[in-house]
């Protein structure tokens, strides 16, 4: 599959982190982001995922076999950029420990409509958890089309109170992102 084909903003995660860091704290293959896959027809069109976490209101499709589907939704009438309310940190939350799960089957690949909102908050949040440097994070998500640099740094400062969430450990999420090879987090 060539990158034309591929859903709106996606983009491997780890690889982009390297335009900026000397290492990436993030395999290359190991975090995948980007739009609806509705018209994929095999997963190897998403860089092979083990799971597939989707922030969308809707569920997937369903199509791709040998997939685990997960399923977070953010409600449509929250502002995913306003990390400050309880509920999208609730939200964020949840989508974090589906990231720290020990059981999760790597890569993932983290998705809503357009690949931007919703994932871009979760991909922030997934990143400063672990370290990354806030410039390095609101870079990160400006590579999407259609970006909004100032709502993107509102949510950084945002979570950047929050976390560590309640009953959230960041280190058994750094230890899922960090780890290297694409088989399950150990």
């Amino acid at each position: 599959m060539t990158a034309a084909f591929r859903p709106a903003n996606y983009r491997d995660v780890g690889e982009m982190l390297g335009l900026w860091l000397d290492v990436s704290p993030i395999p290359a293959g190991r975090l995948l982001r980007g739009g609806r896959f509705d018209l994929m027809t095999t997963a190897a069109d998403l860089g092979s995922p083990g799971t597939i976490l989707n922030l969308r209101r809707g569920p997937d499709p369903g199509h791709l076999p040998g997939v685990r589907y997960v399923h977070v939704a953010a409600e449509d009438d929250l502002e995913n950029y306003d990390t400050r309310q309880r509920r999208v940190r609730s939200w964020l939350g949840k989508a974090l420990s589906v990231l720290a799960a020990p059981d999760l089957a790597w890569p993932v690949y983290v998705h809503c409509t357009s690949g931007r909102d919703r994932t871009g908050v979760v991909i922030a949040a997934a990143l400063l958890a672990i370290g990354v440097p806030r410039q390095v994070v609101a870079e990160e998500y400006r590579l999407s089309d259609g970006a909004d640099p100032d709502a993107i740094v509102r949510a950084i400062d945002g979570i950047l109170e929050w976390l560590p969430p309640t009953g959230f450990d960041p280190a058994r999420l750094r230890a899922a992102l960090t780890s290297g090879g694409r088989g399950r987090a150990g």
